[in-house]
């Protein structure tokens, strides 16, 4: 089994709302900037932050979630990407140890440090505190036996109280304070419905991230961060052994006999997307054809399948709408059988009507008889496990829901179960050919997902030949 050295931290904070994002965008831009090939990662399922990331080091970010892969393929997804970096950060969720069902600590930022090995920089919003951080810290480094915090950031803090407060805590709790954050009223990425918005919306970005990086160079210390980096043990890829692999999922090893050209929506409205599943899909022998439901006039030639992925389609209602053209080319695609797979913005983009961000209702591609309206709340949002209700060929799949858009017409062929919860419902629409609803799938959770899709599309391709 190959064995690599990978020099990493995670950089977590007590809560949402401590900076989090912020300063890992400064830190990837100082790394930059010192000619250092970053990989960075973010924990969890969120799309938004990795675009940031992405932006900054100029490769993609990619995602470690522990409550989709467990531990293997955590560690594999690690190593496939960070194998030929120099150091690699991964940016946490919400507070260090808030994991699943909010009372667990699976899937949270301390479970990815435990799971990889990682020791942690955990970044504490002073603001309103002095003496108050000690205990407030000394209750992360105690919470569990091995915290694996190795070092703390003071965000917002006071440039006079720091060299006080670093003392303080470096005396009384023995871990190392590795730096600080001045208050930045000049470096703030601003935040919408659902979440930050996207790097391409931002104005100047990367002057910013200059400013920022700059900023951070005058009060991080990056000689204790790289050390604490280089603290990280090696790291080995279980996907080395072929049967690790065959055990954890036989359709890990599966190929296409020829290979399928599949369509996929990319554009201002369908932006979400896991590097990892492309990579996964072109391993299983796909030609990944891009298109836009915005400008172009009609789906790319010669497809043997759709691919709708998640987005911002509200804000873009009206121009999915004047763009007649494509939505009767996605239209006549896919009832007359061309298999589609379809989650969240492109299910919403599949329906007869959708209530845009600004209230009206535009036309989709009626492929299903239904219509989005918008809610105030976030609906059946988080982790899931999808259960098909007849077939039960894919087994479990382990999903995520986050959307304030509602639809009169959800599905209802898979049962979704809220994890340590009683709390369920009915979701997707499943035929011969379609496979579209709201839960967002990572494939390495369950590659059976995409490769039953692909079984349809080599059977579409097959029988378009025979025409």
């Amino acid at each position: 089994m190959d064995i690599m050295k990978i020099p990493r931290i995670l950089l977590s904070a007590g809560s949402s709302g401590s900076g989090k994002t912020l300063i890992t965008c400064g830190i990837l831009q100082a790394l930059k900037n010192r000619k250092m090939k970053v990989a960075s990662f973010k924990c969890g399922p969120d799309y938004i932050d990795p675009m940031f990331h992405s932006r900054v080091i100029g490769t993609k970010s990619r995602n470690l979630d522990t409550f989709f892969f467990g531990p293997e393929i955590t560690r594999h997804l690690l190593y496939k990407n960070a194998v030929d970096a120099d150091i690699a950060v991964m940016e946490g969720v919400m507070g260090y140890y808030d994991g699943v069902a909010g009372t667990t600590t699976q899937a949270s930022a301390y479970d990815l440090a435990v799971t990889t090995d990682t020791p942690t920089i955990l970044i504490i919003n002073s603001k309103g505190m002095s003496v108050s951080l000690a205990a407030y810290i000394k209750g992360f480094l105690q919470y569990r036996e091995n915290s694996m915090i190795n070092g703390i950031i003071l965000n917002q803090m006071s440039p006079m109280l720091y060299p006080r407060m670093k003392a303080l805590i470096e005396e009384e709790l023995h871990v190392d304070v590795v730096g600080y954050v001045p208050r930045l009223n000049d470096c703030i990425i601003e935040s919408r419905h659902l979440g930050l918005v996207l790097p391409e919306e931002i104005e100047g970005l990367q002057n910013t991230l200059e400013r920022l990086a700059l900023k951070l160079e005058k009060s991080l210390d990056f000689d204790a961060i790289l050390k604490i980096a280089q603290q990280a043990p090696e790291v080995s890829d279980p996907f080395e052994d072929s049967q690790v692999k065959s055990r954890l999922n036989p359709a890990f090893s599966k190929r296409l006999p020829e290979e399928m050209r599949i369509g996929y929506a990319k554009d201002a409205a369908f932006c979400f997307f896991y590097e990892d599943n492309f990579d996964l899909m072109r391993q299983m022998g796909a030609e990944l054809i891009p298109f836009s439901p915005l400008t172009d006039e009609k789906l790319p030639s010669n497809l043997d399948g759709i691919l709708l992925y998640g987005g911002y389609p509200e804000l873009h209602g009206k121009e999915l709408q004047e763009n007649a053209s494509m939505r009767k080319s996605v239209h006549d695609a896919v009832v007359n059988g061309m298999p589609c797979l379809a989650e969240c913005g492109g299910f919403m983009y599949l329906h007869k009507e959708m209530q845009g961000a600004d209230g009206v209702y535009y036309q989709m591609t009626d492929v299903i008889d239904g219509k989005v309206h918008r809610t105030d709340s976030l609906k059946r949002f988080g982790y899931i496990t999808l259960h098909e209700k007849e077939d039960h060929q894919l087994g479990d799949v382990r999903a995520h829901e986050f959307h304030y858009y509602e639809s009169d017409c959800c599905g209802s062929d898979f049962c979704a179960q809220k994890p340590k919860s009683n709390r369920g419902w009915e979701c997707i629409h499943r035929t011969e050919h379609l496979l579209a609803g709201y839960p967002h799938v990572h494939y390495y959770a369950n590659p059976e997902w995409i490769w039953q899709f692909f079984e349809k599309c080599l059977l579409y391709h097959e029988n378009k030949e025979n025409v």
